[in-house]
């Protein structure tokens, strides 16, 4: 009687696979290197939010602590009083406002606002 040996497995081909990982690590690094990078003294333009547009229910707390609502000065209280009731309550304070100061005022309007979120509006945000 004779036994049937059982059929030979194929190797996995993961000389393949590492040759393929290897050239694409190859690539990247190459590819990596094709840019030039930027000078060290180089410094870039940087982009204000004066350049885009603010939105019309938004809050722009200056860096002196004055709210402007639709670019009218306002207060807390009258801005809270006009501004719509739906959606979170949009604040864009300036860069140079003093962190204690934007945490009073947001407190402020959180305060008066109920319910509503208030949300800080940033230069990234503002991008289109």
């Amino acid at each position: 009687m004779r036994l049937s040996r059982s059929p030979r497995r194929r190797a996995e081909p993961t000389i393949a696979l590492i040759n393929v990982v290897f050239l694409m690590l190859v690539f990247f690094l190459v590819a990596g290197r094709i840019a030039r990078p930027i000078e060290d003294d180089l410094r870039l333009v940087q982009a204000d939010l004066a350049a885009a547009r603010v939105p019309d229910d938004a809050l722009v707390l200056r860096a002196d602590g004055s709210l402007l609502w639709q670019g009218r000065p306002a207060d807390p209280e009258s801005a809270i009083a006009v501004m719509p009731g739906e959606g979170p309550l949009r604040l864009l304070p300036d860069r140079d406002l003093p962190a204690r100061d934007l945490i009073a005022v947001a407190a402020r309007l959180r305060e008066l606002a109920g319910d509503r979120e208030v949300r800080l509006v940033t230069e990234r945000g503002l991008t289109p």
